[in-house]
């Protein structure tokens, strides 16, 4: 999920010119129940009928055959995901045995950390850490590609937003419905879909009857979360190869942020590795050939538990920002790139929104603003939400409350972000963790 640069820190932008939740699986009974063997006691077998047709010789003793019960076979734990997904991933990975994610060894002074003892033991501290995470972003992988084949031109943005929140839902094993469910695990932010010139914060409302045409270019970003860890990773569709090259700049460009990010690395300097690899490519739509601009007022974002925005930002312009990446820091690298004006302005209806962590304490006086104001701390905390979300709680007539909260400054708004329309706008993002002995591209995967 985007995070917008303070208008503030764009005037000290200096751009070159050179262009867990875990589930456990059921286990089958073995044998017969006693209430079974009770029901059929008092019945005549065959066996018996076939002792009465039968002339007993004197002193005899009747015979009957032991019948023997089948056991019941165990069912198989699965091994493979449904399409659409569906089975656990606790289910899919016992033990809390998710993959890692791409681990890279720290370079150059920070070498050392790959070896050392007191890195290692820091690291293995991190046991809960790294699962949720992992968890998290295995339910992201196996989503997203589920997403990628799927997706066609002729579907409503709602039904494909709905498929992937409602995948992420049964992986994880939480639907979000029961008071509290979501904030334990699921959907890390309202998924986003943003066509064409709209670079970030678009999700649909309900009503809303947008068809994704051939020509779009699609931005699909996804938040999956457990216990709070939420991975962010986005990925662009488009279904013509003129945007072929569009789409090869801003991949290159997430690419180069999360090969060179590492600890002690200036966020100023990142930006413009980030930005030299995106504006060296250019791109023709309709016989115009077009610069590919990476787009200034657009940031990555540290990840903090339960907040999706934290307190650094990732430029990914060349910048004069000195704040170094730490160890143990969590960074969202993401990349926008445009071939209008490489600036984005916020228009249209708004469908995000998150209670702020710092929010101000206000006497609401309005009904509905307190009553969704408790909905919300006791279903999302302070996760981001879409309108929708509140919808399949069965909240009804909310939007003026929701308003006032976000007028009272106790719940923030994310406006769609917009380059100038006739544009193309692309975005690839991925989570990183910096480890105390190596940096692990959390969210990596064979799609990208």
């Amino acid at each position: 999920m985007a995070a917008k640069a303070p208008s503030d820190e764009l005037n000290k932008l200096s751009i070159s010119q050179g262009g867990g939740a875990n589930g456990k699986a059921a286990k089958a009974a073995n044998g017969a129940k006693d209430g079974e063997l009770a029901e059929h006691s008092g019945e005549d077998s065959d066996d018996d009928a076939d002792d009465q047709n039968v002339e007993a010789a004197p002193g005899a003793a009747k015979k009957k055959k032991n019948k023997k019960r089948k056991p019941k076979k165990k069912k198989k734990a699965p091994t493979a995901q449904t399409d659409p997904p569906s089975v656990l991933m606790s289910q899919l990975f016992p033990n809390n045995t998710y993959p890692k994610g791409e681990e890279v060894e720290y370079k150059n002074e920070n070498s050392y950390r790959t070896t050392n003892e007191e890195k290692r033991h820091l690291d293995n501290l991190n046991t809960e850490f790294l699962t949720d995470y992992r968890h998290a972003a295995e339910t992201h992988r196996q989503v997203r590609q589920w997403a990628q084949k799927n997706i066609k031109p002729g579907q409503s943005l709602t039904e494909i937003a709905e498929g992937i929140e409602d995948s992420i839902r049964r992986l994880v094993g939480h639907d979000g419905l029961a008071e509290g469910d979501a904030k334990i695990a699921g959907v890390g932010f309202p998924t986003g879909l943003n066509l064409d010139h709209i670079a970030a914060h678009f999700t649909p409302n309900a009503g809303n009857k947008t068809i994704l045409q051939q020509s779009n270019v699609m931005k699909v970003d996804i938040g999956v979360h457990v216990n709070g860890k939420i991975v962010d990773s986005a990925f662009t569709m488009a279904f013509d190869p003129m945007y072929d090259n569009l789409l090869a700049a801003v991949k290159d460009a997430t690419n180069t942020g999360v090969k060179e990010a590492g600890i002690d690395v200036r966020l100023g300097e990142l930006g413009g590795l980030i930005q030299e690899a995106m504006e060296s490519y250019e791109c023709e739509i309709n016989g115009t050939t077009y610069p590919i601009k990476s787009i200034r007022n657009l940031t990555g974002h540290t990840i903090l538990p339960y907040s999706i925005h934290g307190t650094k930002s990732v430029p990914i312009v060349k910048s004069a920002d000195t704040t170094k990446m730490e160890e143990g820091d969590v960074f969202a690298i993401e990349t926008f790139g445009s071939t209008g004006n490489g600036y984005v302005h916020d228009e249209g209806e708004v469908s995000h929104y998150a209670l702020r962590s710092d929010a101000p304490k206000v006497d609401l006086r309005l009904s509905s603003a307190k009553s969704l104001l408790n909905v919300i701390k006791k279903n999302f905390g302070t996760l981001p939400f879409a309108r929708r979300y509140i919808d399949r709680l069965g909240q009804e007539k909310y939007l003026l409350g929701l308003n006032n909260l976000v007028q009272n400054g106790i719940v923030e708004d994310y406006p769609p972000l917009l380059d100038k329309k006739g544009s193309y706008t692309a975005q690839f993002e991925h989570t990183i963790l910096l480890r105390p002995t190596v940096k692990e591209v959390i969210s990596r995967g064979e799609d990208y």
